[in-house]
């Protein structure tokens, strides 16, 4: 631990290029982001999701060090990051593109080739490496327009191809996508990923979209009121998210309350219920390391669930449960279906099977889960 208390790196592993040791921000005395440690290695994306209000924002700019903690440092490459004009150095090595482009009255040349102004770079190498970003992102025709003519979509990729041209060692995206429309969307995500996995740039990227998350994130942190839940890659967070809280934000449906009465060789059953002990309350078979008597939380996912008609071939699944359809609501290409098993089991299937099976409200069903589909989550 250095003099700051940051974690330095065991022996023979790389510094994290950016980190956070006891970082606190406060408004009007009251705490509103806690977060003890965090940090980002070289070329990694990290995706930083969460409700509305979570902090998320908070984070990012605070990391950036454009809001100034109330207690705590951030660390560049091992080393801290000061304050006001010590700052300096570390804001010349970062850019930030926010969810509103912050575009000036000028050309998109113009507007690209700032960040590269501010830093003293000679006029001829900026208009080239202005014009090389606004042709990665597709907007080098819109060059000689001006920036106050543009599209919402048009303006965020003249606001990304401005932050990557300066060629950041870390650039921050605070939900650069949530104001754009989904066609527009859809083109920049591609574009950006292709940016990140070109340049090998160090991004912390903030969004409430976890699909965006999962895209773009080699790992996602989960920031639930004002603190880190979780941190992971991809398929950890969303299939073994540590608490309710996260469980319920990356879209685990069903979360049963239950107890363990049977365990054995790393798997194990539990009846649905809190004490387990009133009614025929259904049993579901998992894989873990829970003794009998624990009190956990059983996560499926809707996407894990799936629904065949009784008597039919069914699944090879473990878990069979028997339950009557209670709604079906289209959601584009895939249905969500609400089934009532003695608890409310929901899940996705695609149009096809819908009108395949035969899927609608009142209908008898089987909904099968596999054990290894389902996490537990000990109380």
């Amino acid at each position: 631990m250095n003099a700051h208390g940051a974690d330095t790196a065991p022996i023979g592993e790389p510094v994290p290029v950016l980190a956070a040791d006891r970082l606190r921000v406060e408004r009007g005395g009251a705490t509103v982001l806690d977060v003890p440690s965090l940090a980002v290695s070289g070329g990694e994306t990290l995706a930083v999701v969460g409700p509305n209000g979570a902090g998320k924002s908070t984070l990012l700019l605070a990391l950036a060090t454009i809001l100034k903690p109330a207690a705590g440092v951030v660390l560049f490459r091992g080393m801290p990051v000061g304050s006001g004009e010590a700052a300096l150095p570390y804001r010349r090595r970062i850019a930030v593109a926010f969810q509103e482009p912050l575009l000036f009255d000028g050309t998109v040349a113009w507007n690209a080739a700032e960040g590269l102004r501010l830093r003293k770079v000679p006029a001829a190498e900026a208009a080239r490496r202005a014009g090389e970003m606004l042709g990665k992102l597709k907007v080098s025709h819109l060059a000689s327009r001006s920036a106050r003519t543009l599209s919402g979509g048009e303006a965020q990729r003249v606001s990304l191809a401005r932050a990557f041209a300066v060629d950041p060692e870390v650039i921050f995206l605070d939900e650069p996508f949530s104001a754009l429309d989904p066609g527009s969307r859809e083109g920049i995500v591609e574009d950006l990923e292709t940016a990140l996995r070109e340049s090998g740039t160090t991004a912390v990227f903030v969004t409430h979209d976890r699909v965006d998350a999962l895209r773009l994130g080699d790992r996602i942190a989960v920031m639930i009121g004002g603190r880190i839940a979780q941190v992971g890659t991809p398929d950890e967070v969303m299939n073994r998210p540590a608490d309710w809280d996260v469980a319920s934000f990356v879209g685990v449906e069903t979360v049963l309350d239950a107890f363990v009465v049977a365990a054995d060789a790393g798997t194990f059953v539990a009846r649905a219920g809190a004490s387990g002990t009133s009614g025929p309350a259904p049993t579901v078979e998992a894989v873990g390391t829970c003794g009998v008597g624990d009190r956990v939380l059983l996560c499926i996912r809707p996407e894990n669930v799936t629904l065949s008609l009784p008597g039919g071939t069914g699944s090879s699944a473990r878990n069979a449960f028997p339950g009557v359809i209670s709604k079906v609501t289209p959601q584009g290409a895939v249905h969500r279906v609400a089934v009532d098993c003695g608890f409310l089991l929901s899940a996705l299937v695609t149009t096809h099977a819908v009108v395949e099976l035969g899927l609608v409200p009142g209908r008898t069903i089987v909904a099968s889960v596999k054990a290894t589909a389902i996490h537990a989550i000990r109380r």
